[in-house]
């Protein structure tokens, strides 16, 4: 083993032979492993500099001590510097961290052991030197910024952002109770006849539907002909009009008493017609029947109107209020959208799905909207204001506190207590914490929070009594 370290040695050094230094190009990110476990064995034996860099941070690099063009000499690296190979500015600070002062070393491992001076621990691996600044009270973390471009922390400013919060919930498409007539008769009838209407027909106002009979209809009708024909006046005239009344009160339509009143004779069938304009939901009539007072004789249904009926789940009630817009989307009509605005909010939870029922009214024109048919909602809960915001991912989350990690330059990073707001967009509202347009970490923060845990932990361990 030795005489292969020595050989890598006698190889590197003849590269550097010739100035006292050498440049590396493509080829240096291949050799770099391999320098770094030679004088990485070299320095365990002297405990001297491993390496010699370029006092302007440049990428030049020495085995030997050596001297730039203008005679300057290169920076010693020590063994216990953050080894960094990366060009330029960014790894000068490498070499400045030997000239810092080094307060104790920690191990590797995170168990909470400090050593005065360079040790190794069971398994062979160096504890890490701890500078003075890097354990300050103020919690914040510090890091090299070779570990910094390593582990690819990134920062973003907290920004004023519009949050656009969108709930999407499933439903179906249910008839507008207030549209729907039901045809039946309030006294025993028999029905004569009936239109060629079936379930499903769409009918007009007033279209007929059915003729029927029915005794008390043609008594009450010769009734009022035979006080329309009095030529009496006085109690008469009261008496005509009780008639009439109890003709409205048997639901003989309007039509069939105003050609009683203009033919003066009494028809021996009704002519009963739609209420109103819809589909037939429910014929039951048949020709020949016997109606019992109550009987559902047709259902009729306006759909020109419907109700979308969501289920939104019960952690998004907060966010819920009468008039916030929607888009419904119909699975069975794939980029078409129905705007539309929240009608009702229950005021109940389903307690075996959790979720509440949102009624939405919905403009249905050229009944495309069908009864029960499947629908999607959108419903857009965020504020057009714009609010203090950071990436989700900026926000570290044990279930009790909510934390950020605040940059504040010089691989220092501050953890700060936050509370939040909406979330939406891949930005969570801020409400309190921190304030506008500072930096957070919006990358491998979890990286540093781990970091600062073994800090504190050590922190509290030096209090303890194991700090040398």
């Amino acid at each position: 083993m030795k005489r292969a370290v020595l050989a890598s040695v006698t190889v590197v050094a003849s590269i550097a032979a010739a100035g006292g230094g050498f440049v590396l190009g493509n080829a240096w990110p291949h050799l770099a492993r391999s320098i770094a476990v030679v004088t990485a064995a070299t320095a365990e034996a002297s405990r001297g500099p491993i390496y010699y860099r370029d006092p302007d941070g440049k990428p030049f690099y020495s085995l030997a001590p050596s001297k730039t063009s203008d005679g300057r000499d290169y920076r010693p690296v020590p063994p216990d510097a953050d080894i960094s190979f990366e060009d330029g500015p960014a790894a000068e600070p490498a070499a400045a961290e030997a000239e810092r002062k080094i307060k104790y070393y920690r191990n590797p491992m995170g168990l909470p052991d400090t050593s005065p001076t360079p040790k190794k621990d069971a398994m062979g691996m160096d504890y890490i030197p701890v500078f003075e600044g890097e354990d300050a009270d103020d919690g914040s973390v510090t890091l090299s910024p070779g570990k910094i471009q390593r582990t690819g922390v990134q920062s973003e400013p907290a920004a004023r952002r519009v949050i656009q919060t969108m709930i999407r919930a499933p439903g179906t498409i249910q008839l507008d109770e207030r549209r729907i007539s039901v045809i039946s008769m309030r006294a025993e009838s028999w029905v004569q006849k009936v239109a060629d209407v079936t379930t499903g027909t769409r009918v007009r106002k007033g279209q007929p539907l059915m003729e029927v009979y029915s005794p008390s209809v043609a008594s009450a009708s010769a009734e009022y002909i035979a006080t329309i024909d009095s030529k009496t006046t006085g109690s008469g005239g009261l008496y005509g009009r009780g008639s009439r009344q109890r003709l409205m009160n048997l639901d003989v339509p309007d039509a069939v008493i105003a050609e009683m009143e203009k033919t003066r004779t009494v028809p021996i069938a009704i002519e009963w017609s739609a209420p109103r304009d819809g589909v037939v939901l429910q014929r039951n009539a048949v020709e020949g029947m016997l109606a019992k007072p109550g009987d559902v004789l047709f259902r009729v249904a306006d759909t020109s109107v419907v109700w979308a009926m969501i289920d939104v789940a019960e952690r998004d009630l907060g966010a819920l209020a009468v008039g916030q817009p929607v888009v419904i989307k119909a699975r069975s009509f794939p980029g078409r959208e129905f705007p539309a605005k929240i009608s009702v909010v229950y005021p109940q939870v389903n307690r075996e799905t959790r979720t509440v029922r949102v009624r939405i009214e919905l403009a249905n024109p050229d009944l495309a909207l069908l009864p029960d048919m499947y629908v999607d909602a959108e419903i857009n809960t965020g504020s057009p204001e714009p609010v203090l915001a950071v990436p989700d991912s900026a926000v570290l989350d044990n279930g009790s506190r909510q934390i950020v990690l605040v940059d504040r330059g010089q691989g220092r990073f501050e953890p700060r207590d936050v509370k939040l707001g909406h979330r939406g967009g891949g930005y969570v509202e801020v409400r309190n914490g921190i304030g506008d347009g500072e930096p957070v970490v919006v990358s491998a923060n979890f990286l540093i929070d781990a970091e600062s845990n073994l800090k504190a932990a050590l922190k509290g361990f030096s209090e303890a009594g194991g700090r040398p």
